[in-house]
């Protein structure tokens, strides 16, 4: 992805995201990995009023070449991108909200998942989203603990889009911002579905998953 390219779309989707409600304040945070390293927010940064210039430049170790102080997650947006160790499978972008409906269903619930497959759409566009119990905002165990869970649902042939950190929102990553944003999306939408649904809907069933495996690839 040209630098350029990364770092207007980085403002545009942080400014989309913004408006829209998914970002509140200075949270939140989004990185894009180019190929001799990587462009993230800057630390204590509102997402709807970036600059393109401000958006910090790091190599591929994680140093600060330009830009504003980069954001405290860094190290987990890198972890991110490291734990795709198979060729052609490392996504470029990461973005990280404080989404109201996601965080909603960490403050009660205590499931291994955030949400069962209550839509074809969460399966297709969206699939499992292991939650990771609490550390402080920047905390090194949450780099970790996402790292293991990506190489242990991509074991399983079941590979991750997204994962839920307890009590602070939602990472979610793909090819691109435009793409990784329209994850986000449909997980905070079955999320507020879900927080809606009185009472809880039930999930699909096996047959409704292999159909979405079989004829749109669904990764369930």
């Amino acid at each position: 992805m040209d630098e350029a390219f990364a770092r207007a779309e980085i403002c545009r989707v942080g400014r989309s995201l913004f408006e829209r409600g998914y970002v509140h304040a200075t949270a939140g945070n989004i990185s894009v990995r180019l190929d001799d390293g990587f462009l993230v927010t800057p630390t204590d940064a509102c997402l709807g009023f970036l600059e393109e210039q401000a958006i910090a430049r790091v190599d591929p170790r994680g140093r600060q070449l330009s830009g504003a102080p980069a954001s405290k997650t860094l190290a987990l947006h890198r972890r991110i991108y490291e734990a795709h160790a198979a060729p052609g499978t490392a996504p470029r972008c990461v973005i990280h909200t404080h989404s109201t409906h996601c965080v909603a269903l960490t403050l009660n619930a205590n499931g291994a998942e955030l949400l069962p497959p209550i839509t074809p759409y969460f399966v297709m566009k969206v699939g499992h989203v292991p939650v990771v119990p609490y550390h402080r905002p920047g905390a090194p165990e949450t780099a970790e603990a996402v790292a293991a869970l990506i190489a242990r649902y991509c074991a399983q042939g079941t590979p991750l889009r997204a994962v839920m950190l307890t009590r602070l929102g939602p990472n979610v990553w793909h090819d691109t911002p435009a793409q990784a944003m329209a994850v986000l999306e449909e997980l905070e939408e079955t999320a507020r579905l879900w927080n809606l649904a009185q009472p809880k809907p039930q999930p699909l069933g096996e047959l409704a998953l292999v159909e979405l495996r079989n004829v749109f690839g669904a990764r369930w």
